[in-house]
């Protein structure tokens, strides 16, 4: 079991780095593993926060703000949102958000799949403007810091509507991720439902998945980079309705 929860580490930071929903692959692994989920919920966000941290700073030379909505302003409302998810988490059931997820990974997956591939291209293209932009996160990193499943996701489709170039919006969500997540690990890390063992095994496997990911994220050619976004949102989105976490 060990060495299974290592491996979901690893699959999980390679493909948060890539494109998002490395939790359906770890919440299901420590569910295996005979914890709750609201147990598994809550070491699934700690043991992948030191994979995004370490995927965010070996990307760090592709971040960038959204338009005039500076990354500060990103930051910020990133913070505040995972840390009001965080708390929302430990005094209430992740049931409703759970029931939501495979909607919501479908919605971003063809958002996604909308903006890269359908979208006519203007002199003049229709984006999210900065309030837009920056509700959305808000509301992004609530979820995030809740429950998280598809924040990767929701984050690109956001990032890309509001004129981010796909490289450069894979890097700026690895970073807003971690920001979130550090917000409600700051509340998680004195849970008792929290099982550090799990954890520092997942944690470990999500680092070097995640570095992974980033050399791939600088290489990969960018139509290719979203050929493959869009088909793990698909795979996802059918996975998560034929068979949802519970």
């Amino acid at each position: 079991m060990l060495a299974l929860l290592f491996l979901a580490g690893l699959w999980a930071g390679l493909q948060n780095s890539l494109a998002g929903g490395g939790s359906f692959v770890t919440l299901p692994a420590l569910i295996l593993s005979g914890m709750t989920p609201l147990a598994a919920n809550i070491t699934s966000t700690v043991a992948l926060f030191p994979g995004q941290v370490t995927t965010g700073l070996a990307g760090r030379k592709l971040v960038s703000g959204a338009g005039s909505l500076s990354f500060k302003a990103l930051f910020a409302v990133s913070v505040l949102g995972g840390a009001l998810g965080g708390l929302l988490l430990l005094k209430t059931p992740s049931s409703v958000f759970t029931l939501l997820v495979p909607w919501l990974v479908l919605f971003a997956t063809t958002v996604f799949a909308w903006g890269s591939f359908f979208r006519k291209h203007s002199e003049e293209p229709v984006h999210l403007g900065p309030v837009a932009t920056g509700v959305a996160q808000f509301f992004i990193a609530i979820y995030g810091g809740y429950f998280g499943g598809g924040i990767g996701f929701l984050m690109l489709a956001a990032l890309t509507m509001a004129g981010v170039p796909t490289r450069h919006a894979g890097a700026t969500k690895n970073v807003l991720a971690g920001v979130m997540n550090a917000a409600a690990v700051a509340f998680f890390v004195t849970s008792p439902q929290l099982h550090w063992p799990q954890a520092l095994i997942l944690g470990g496997g999500a680092i070097v998945g995640g570095l992974m990911g980033s050399w791939a994220l600088h290489r990969v050619n960018e139509k290719v980079l979203r050929v493959a976004i869009v088909c793990i949102g698909v795979a996802l989105t059918i996975g998560l309705f034929v068979k949802p976490i519970h």
